[in-house]
């Protein structure tokens, strides 16, 4: 790790992000994470305590003077996104994050950073461990399985957390005031597959698109980026024509990242292999060129392969033209708040692997209607495709409560520090806000962050200077609550 990241400013926040790193911290496996944060609150001589699913909860009453003002409750998830480049030997269960400075933005070694949401637990721990700064009764709630499923914010119960005001640190631009975000469903589809043993003369073969960019599969949805199960499936759907059988594919892997490589094997007739290759290099150079400027790094690469059995052509037709007809990017903007995505559909995964085939969708939307109406939409097409369809992990979005006092207080401290008006906004991503209002009734919540690009692949980075100017800002809205919320 380049130990200059320890001598960036503010210190404190850094620091606090370095020791986070060293802990690993994937979704669902993060016995790791919950036990430093435990330890880490009880070092302070905190109350701290964690609740069923795995939430923790750091108390720390208010400064001298400040001991009845109104409870902040200061929130942020403590899992991170898992990817990392081919040939990158990263063991997220066990290696710290490496680290480094480039030009401006800390960034990890071919892995994703954790600087969401790991910057906001930052800021809070830099906060709890302060002796020096003045503050109202905080609530430090870090919340577990944010990134695959939510499950932390869903599993609180009513009362556990008392404070009536949250500020929510995982916004990825500096100059939003989140007070809204975007509700989600999992879709997943699946049928069995029959294979045959084929018969006859025929070269096996393995397509893998790879080097797609990727990236967060709501903030980021809005850029057009390639989807790779999408994109090599159109290009399986090109060979047909040359008496392709598909033995298996497999791409992507978790529900809220753009998917960036696929991979198919399968086997084509020996004297349809010139002509199999034709059509592919037609394929590819249409969607090189189509998708030229946002996947740049896009690679397609065969190699020899050994099989046995390949799905029955019918079957095998009706599994990708389902795939193929999904509906993947943004199905709707918003037609209330210019340049926001209302709803969207992520085709997320996708596995073909002995008698079964089954593909996953993270489906969002503002709209708890088009939500559901988007997920229809996704079955009906899955079961032309002989597809059955299972819906899980729903959210709730986040609807903008308009102005209160949080918002105006924010909104003045903004605009008196940064000389403009911030973006008072709602987001196309799954904050968990919506979710901890429905357990906490008459909650005030807001949003907001750091600059944060890339999120959710090897790519995310998050710039120095912005960190310092969000801290600031909180360290202001620290100052001012006691008062402006009472």
């Amino acid at each position: 790790m380049n130990q200059d990241i320890l001598n960036l400013e503010p210190r404190a926040v850094w620091e606090a992000f370095h020791q986070l790193n060293q802990v690993p911290r994937p979704s669902k496996r993060e016995d790791q994470i919950q036990a430093w944060a435990m330890s880490f609150g009880q070092s302070l001589n905190l109350p701290t305590d964690m609740d069923h699913v795995g939430n923790v909860r750091i108390i720390k009453g208010g400064t001298a003077g400040l001991e009845s003002s109104a409870t902040l409750v200061l929130q942020a998830h403590l899992d991170m996104v898992c990817q990392q480049n081919e040939g990158n030997n990263h063991d997220f269960d066990k290696d710290p994050i490496d680290m480094y400075i480039d030009n401006g933005w800390v960034k990890a070694r071919g892995t994703t950073l954790g600087s969401d949401n790991g910057i906001g637990v930052a800021m809070s721990m830099a906060l709890l461990r302060s002796k020096a700064i003045a503050h109202p009764p905080l609530e430090v709630l870090f919340t577990s399985d944010e990134e695959t499923g939510m499950t932390g914010a869903l599993g609180l119960k009513e009362g556990w957390i008392t404070g009536k005001y949250l500020l929510n640190i995982d916004t990825e631009d500096d100059r939003e005031l989140t007070i809204g975000c975007a509700g989600g469903v999992d879709v997943t589809c699946t049928r069995s597959v029959k294979k045959v043993t084929l018969e006859g003369d025929y070269t096996w073969q393995t397509l893998t698109l790879k080097g797609l960019t990727g990236g967060h599969s709501g903030m980021d949805i809005h850029l057009g980026l390639g989807n790779a199960n999408t994109l090599l499936t159109r290009a399986l759907l090109a060979l047909q024509q040359t008496d392709m059988r598909l033995v298996s594919m497999h791409g992507g892997n978790l529900r809220n990242v753009i998917p960036r490589s696929c991979e198919a094997t399968f086997a084509v007739p020996t004297a349809n292999l010139d002509a199999m290759k034709e059509a592919l290099s037609m394929a590819q150079k249409e969607i090189n060129q189509e998708y030229r400027r946002t996947d740049p790094d896009m690679q397609w690469l065969m190699r020899d392969a050994e099989a046995e059995e390949v799905m029955q052509p019918s079957e095998q037709a009706d599994v990708l033209k389902a795939i193929h007809g999904i509906p993947v990017g943004i199905l709707r903007m918003s037609p209330e708040i210019e340049g926001l995505v209302q709803t969207s559909n992520n085709l997320s995964a996708l596995k073909i692997a002995g008698d079964q085939a089954q593909i996953l969708c993270l489906t969002r939307s503002a709209s708890e209607t088009e939500k559901v109406h988007a997920a229809d939409r996704i079955a009906s097409v899955a079961q032309l495709g002989g597809f059955s369809t299972e819906l899980a992990g729903d959210y709730p979005g986040w609807e903008p409560a308009g102005d209160s006092n949080l918002t105006e207080m924010m909104k003045s401290i903004y605009v008196k520090s940064f000389n403009r008006e911030p973006e008072v906004s709602a987001c196309h991503a799954g904050l968990e806000c919506g979710i901890i209002g429905e357990s906490c009734p008459g909650m005030k919540m807001i949003s907001f962050g750091p600059n944060i690009r890339g999120a959710h692949s090897p790519d995310e980075r998050v710039e120095i200077v912005s960190v310092q100017k969000v801290w600031d800002f909180f360290l202001d809205v620290i100052a001012a609550a006691p008062e402006a919320l009472d």
